[in-house]
């Protein structure tokens, strides 16, 4: 069994764990073949080995390289008829931190993959997706995009980018049929956070449920994938943490400010060198 004529597909960057490798499996238990995107091989073998046998495609893709690209996205074509129903431009990095502090390079691999990797992906999609009918750009966005956060403000000014990119494509694909899309999860308990923090005996996830911070399952992101591209609403607060931010955000901004500066002390340390998605 391989891809079958009239099926369903999602190409998904940072397929090889984490919240790509969950909204993969949710796909593909609707019947949808998933092109798995990622440079991580091992973790891609993994991803594909958890769904049905030949339903899914290996795509070895740095989203900083625009040749690979538009090689992945062509190999993809090859194998589903030159269709292309979602792109779910997910893969992202998080890295922590006070600004003055962080280091060049690490700056400058969070904006290459957070953002121009994902501005690469829908510029090297935006042909396929455009003649696959009711197609969806569906953008990993975060919590931190709906209000900046200290410690992260370098991550968060990704994720407000993305965001940017979610609403200006909304309006500006509409007349090509393409739909535009973001999930703004919280903290959902990925690889991102079950590391253990440095200088400490706690992972991430046990560093943020003691501050009070909440940790959701990965299970909750394919249900909210899937109703963002099949929903009409542009952004999707995953879990309750980021849809109470939004809500502070546009209602209680000064309150929004206080609990940013109480979150600032767990999330820079948690993040820290950490991949996202």
């Amino acid at each position: 069994m391989g891809y079958q004529s009239g099926q369903k597909t999602i190409f998904i960057t940072g397929g090889a764990s984490g919240l790509g490798r969950e909204v993969g499996r949710y796909f593909a238990a609707q019947g949808w073949f998933v092109g798995i995107a990622d440079i991580n091989e091992k973790g891609m073998a993994e991803t594909a080995a958890l769904l049905p046998d030949g339903q899914s495609s290996i795509h070895r893709l740095d989203v900083t390289d625009r040749a690979q690209w538009k090689q992945a996205v062509s190999e993809f074509g090859v194998i589903t008829g030159s269709t292309m129903n979602v792109l779910f431009n997910n893969a992202g990095i998080g890295e922590g931190g006070a600004i003055q502090e962080m280091e060049d390079a690490a700056i400058d691999r969070m904006i290459a993959i957070n953002l121009t990797g994902v501005i690469s992906g829908t510029r090297a999609c935006f042909e396929i997706l455009k003649s696959t009918p009711d197609s969806c750009v569906l953008y990993t966005a975060s919590a931190a995009g709906i209000y900046g956060v200290a410690d992260l403000s370098v991550y968060s000014a990704t994720k407000f980018a993305v965001r940017g990119l979610a609403e200006s494509h909304d309006i500006e694909f509409r007349k090509y049929g393409i739909k535009s899309r973001s999930l703004m999860p919280g903290f959902i308990d990925t690889n991102i956070i079950s590391e253990v923090v440095e200088g400490t005996n706690q992972s991430g996830k046990e560093r943020l449920e003691e501050a009070g911070i909440m940790v959701s399952p990965v299970s909750i992101i394919g249900p909210a994938a899937w109703g963002a591209v099949h929903g009409d609403k542009v952004h999707t607060p995953v879990n309750k943490m980021a849809k109470q931010l939004a809500f502070a955000a546009r209602w209680m901004p000064g309150r929004m400010r206080k609990q940013s500066v109480s979150l600032a002390s767990n999330l820079g340390d948690v993040l820290a060198g950490s991949e996202e998605k």
